[in-house]
């Protein structure tokens, strides 16, 4: 039987019969707390002297082996001598505890939250979770900077634990249940809507309907008073349903929907049989779909769209290849991606399709040139007879798209003409459109030569959904240098007058929320508030719970960029922001991201914050390494990160990065860096860095221009 640990609590260990392991002193304690927050990996044996020592004594590493001794001692006693260790193990240059999933009470815990299933099964597997907990995660250490992130992250995934449980017992018809439990959940943490949200249902579903609305109003109250925003449209759409009595507020009311969507799934399967190419494609829509609600959905979605890609070409049919590859039009508006290995294949598969599709029509641009091409206004969207316009936005990318247009014209018709366009050309631009999205946030020149050549094909098509693709990969595709948040914005207003128009309401919402970015980048924060309420109103409306993510960082964001609130309360609204991302299935949003916040709220602040320099700043670490090594008065260190720092990614956080960049290279003294960093930060003056992201800010672009002058 396995050793097990526990760290929701004081940190312990048990032997296979459940029997107390003594664990000795402290720092026998800490170091086994450290390896289990490293989950299996090797922790340096440098950074466990860092972290078991504030002065580390002159033998510090012999007696941290001292301490692993012992603890080997106690958690393998039956082990023979000189034979080496399965739990505590010694790997490269440190230690780790290669315990199984199932042998610590906080992996446990988290994957019982996480999992997916009926209310059902969600509620027993939910509360018996929550009864694992013993006390504050990692008690013993509640100060330790090392376990700082992860009390943190375990704290937020107990608390979303509490809102699952409350949703289960709604969904089952206990709401007296929820009652209690809710009520202190809001007492205690009264910054998390979802709780006061759950609470007013559970009342009202309990005939308590004028108690519902005083908790809204005491929400609203709290909301408003302490941190200067309106509740999100949750809360809101709550309030009215109750006040008109809504039927879907009665337990059970999903009950129809299920049936009629059980039917025809089982009717489809009857009639459509196995292994016909029809289920590929309909399964890539039904993955779309999938995708906009979030968490399990967009992981799921990500996954099975890899295995539909290569079973579409296992059949050897590149028409249906194309059109699976190209089906899966979901808007995206963070420039980083979740997974780049399962983007790289999809990049490939695309090209390889792209190289065997029969002969299409040339894209040769419409007749415009690069100092002319201002045919659309920025902030105008072409009209459907009018499609063919070139927007001025895209006169840098004309230069690539010429090229491409005299290699496509080479083997097309002679003398200028035109095959008929149709089917194959629509194809053909949503696996450039494809190209365009999955290449996002990297310096691949593919991409912005395929967004463009995805955008002329679209405008020639008269194709307002194809164009809409189009555009999110042009979107994504302007990054190649700082201060393009106008022409970003521009992007944003054609594809939110072009999908009001065509009803496509994802690609809308995806409209706001870029021009959300693109105002706060600006410093335009009644603008910004503007598209905020527009993409929230249509998130409600059409359920797409990813969108209240988006917007409730930016309502962090401006609470910040605006001085509105002191910096403990930025960072409480920051936190609140970050648990939305737990379980959204967006790892490319939510790695480091919380830490990096946090890091910029302090550099703009002199008032203290309880941002970690230990935190894993995940990808933005080559970036924010240099200031965390001279917080710490490593001074010759921060240095050599400096020289060996790279260019950043073309992404939303481009300026923020070169900012962070520019105050290290300053601190000290590195002229070189410094003119990096002015050069690529000159033609952005009147942005506010970081907050074209809609998440974070840096503040103005142009005092890191008069640090470096």
């Amino acid at each position: 039987m396995q050793v097990t640990f526990g760290v929701l609590g004081p940190v312990a260990a048990w032997d296979g019969a459940g029997d107390p392991i003594a664990l000795k002193g402290p720092r026998h304690r800490a170091v086994l707390a450290r390896l289990i927050v490293a989950r299996r990996r090797v922790v340096p044996v440098a950074h466990l002297v860092t972290d078991l020592w504030e002065d580390p004594p002159p033998d510090a590493v012999g007696a941290l082996r001292t301490f692993v001794a012992a603890l080997r001692r106690a958690l393998e006693p039956q082990r023979p001598p000189r034979s080496p260790a399965r739990l505590l193990v010694t790997e490269g240059p440190g230690y780790a505890l290669r315990a199984e999933p199932d042998a610590v009470d906080a992996w446990r815990f988290e994957r019982a939250v996480t999992a997916s299933g009926s209310p059902a099964d969600v509620l027993p597997r939910v509360e018996e979770a929550l009864g694992s907990w013993r006390g504050p995660a990692y008690a013993d250490f509640s100060d330790e900077p090392w376990a700082r992130a992860e009390r943190s992250r375990l704290t937020e995934l107990r608390l979303h634990a509490v809102e699952r449980q409350a949703e289960a017992r709604l969904d089952l018809g206990l709401a007296g249940e929820a009652v209690p439990d809710l009520d202190a959940h809001v007492a205690e943490h009264p910054w998390r809507e979802e709780g006061w949200r759950l609470l007013a249902l559970a009342l009202y579903r309990t005939g308590r309907q004028g108690d519902a609305l005083a908790v809204l109003r005491r929400a609203r109250e709290l909301l408003v008073e302490h941190l200067g925003v309106d509740p999100g449209p949750g809360l809101s759409r709550l309030e009215a349903d109750i006040l008109h009595h809504a039927p879907h507020l009665a337990p059970g009311s999903q009950g129809p929907a299920d049936t009629v969507w059980a039917r025809a799934a089982a009717a489809y399967d009857r009639s459509v049989p196995s292994g016909a190419r029809a289920r590929l494609e309909s399964t890539v829509g039904l993955m779309r779909d999938l995708a906009v609600t979030g968490g399990g959905g967009l992981r799921a979605a990500r996954e099975h769209r890899v295995a539909a890609i290569a079973a579409a070409e296992e059949l050897g049919d590149v028409e249906l290849t194309a059109r699976v590859i190209g089906a899966y039009d979901v808007p995206a508006i963070w420039t980083r991606l979740d997974d780049p290995d399962q983007a790289g294949h999809v990049i490939a598969a695309a090209e390889r399709t792209l190289a065997t599709l029969p002969p299409s029509t040339p894209t040769t641009l419409p007749p415009s040139t690069p100092s002319a091409a201002t045919t659309l206004p920025p902030d105008t969207a072409a009209t459907p007879a009018g499609m063919t316009a070139v927007p001025a936005r895209t006169a840098p990318l004309l230069k690539h798209a010429a090229a491409a247009s005299e290699s496509s014209s080479a083997a097309g018709p002679a003398d200028g003409a035109r095959s008929p366009l149709g089917a194959r050309d629509a194809v053909r631009a949503r696996l450039l459109a494809t190209i365009a999205l999955e290449s996002r946030g990297t310096n691949a020149a593919r991409g912005p030569i395929a967004a463009r050549e995805a955008e002329v094909l679209a405008r020639r098509l008269d194709d307002p959904g194809l164009l809409a693709f189009a555009l999110n990969g042009v979107f994504m595709q302007t990054f190649h240098r700082t201060g393009l948040a106008p022409d970003r914005d521009a992007i944003g207003a054609e594809l939110i007058a072009l999908s009001a128009r065509h009803g496509l309401v994802t690609y809308e919402v995806l409209g706001h929320l870029i021009r959300l970015q693109a105002r706060s980048a600006l410093a335009d924060f009644p603008g910004a508030d503007t598209h905020a309420t527009a993409a929230d109103h249509l998130a409600a409306r059409h359920e797409l719970p990813l969108v209240g993510v988006f917007t409730q960082w930016y309502r962090a964001l401006r609470l910040d960029a605006t001085g509105q609130a002191p910096p403990q309360k930025v960072e409480a609204a920051y936190r609140s922001a970050a648990a939305r991302l737990d379980g959204a299935g967006m790892p490319g949003l939510e790695h480091g991201l919380l830490p990096l916040a946090l890091l910029c709220l302090r550099l703009r602040h002199t008032s203290p914050t309880s941002a970690d320099d230990g935190a894993d700043f995940g990808p933005y670490d080559p970036w924010t390494r240099p200031l965390v090594l001279l917080r710490l008065g490593h001074r010759h260190e921060a240095a050599a990160k400096l020289r060996d720092v790279p260019d950043p990614p073309r992404d939303l956080l481009l300026e923020a990065m070169w900012c962070l960049v520019a105050r290290a290279a300053a601190a000290v003294g590195d002229r070189e860096t410094m003119a990096r960093a002015r050069t690529a930060l000159a033609p952005a003056p009147a942005e506010l860095a970081g907050a074209g992201s809609g998440l974070l800010t840096l503040g103005p672009v142009s005092h890191h221009l008069d640090l470096l002058r």
